[in-house]
């Protein structure tokens, strides 16, 4: 029987145990709120830094997430390439995270589910958290990007003059958004300097 459902397909939005969980919870909250509700995956590391880091932690991430799996389903429809996702993002994606994906060792949903999207050409983006920097993790960096994968560290911009950390994590997550051409308005765009705020 061929579909006759138009929906864009879901994004996957996976959470990891790197410092930076609100990023991941905010990507939740956009999306559901576009009417585009993702599946979730949290690591052990995750839940841990979501309870930590965020107001809502775990609870409000299950919440807002349209359908959620666990990080050892290796059956769930997410390890296919078959699955239509629009594609996959980290956030924030730890280094033991991103030396998987790099290395292709699908030892969990997660890494499996980053790995069918690059295997399928799907957009792959990964949020790394980690400061600073030593060569081996520019290295992994430099793979995954060579396999097809996007880095998008949460670097913010301060051209839209953010007055709280509210701003500048809603535009690391529009920044994400873009990469999928999901239209949202969660941060004052370039206009040149004389279209900014003063």
């Amino acid at each position: 029987m061929i579909s006759t459902d138009l929906a864009p397909p879901p994004l996957a939005v996976a959470i990891t145990g790197a410092s930076g969980a609100i990023y991941g919870l905010e990507l939740l909250r956009a999306l559901r709120g576009l009417g585009r509700p993702a599946h979730l995956i949290l690591s052990r590391a995750g839940r841990l830094t979501l309870d930590l880091e965020t107001k809502g932690g775990v609870a409000e991430a299950l919440a807002l997430a349209g359908t959620v799996h666990a990080e050892d389903d290796l059956a769930a429809p997410l390890a296919s390439g078959s699955f239509p996702l629009a594609g996959m993002v980290i956030a924030p994606c730890s280094i033991k995270t991103l030396s998987a994906v790099a290395m292709s060792f699908n030892h969990n949903l997660i890494v499996r589910a980053a790995d069918v999207c690059l295997k399928e050409a799907r957009k792959l983006v990964l949020m790394v958290r980690e400061t600073p920097l030593h060569a081996g993790h520019l290295e992994l960096m430099l793979k995954a990007a060579r396999l097809g994968a996007v880095i998008l560290p949460p670097m913010p911009a301060f051209y839209h003059h953010p007055t709280s950390l509210e701003d500048i994590v809603a535009q690391g997550v529009g920044k994400v958004l873009d990469q999928f051409g999901v239209a949202h308005q969660l941060f004052a765009r370039w206009q040149g300097p004389q279209g900014m705020p003063a």
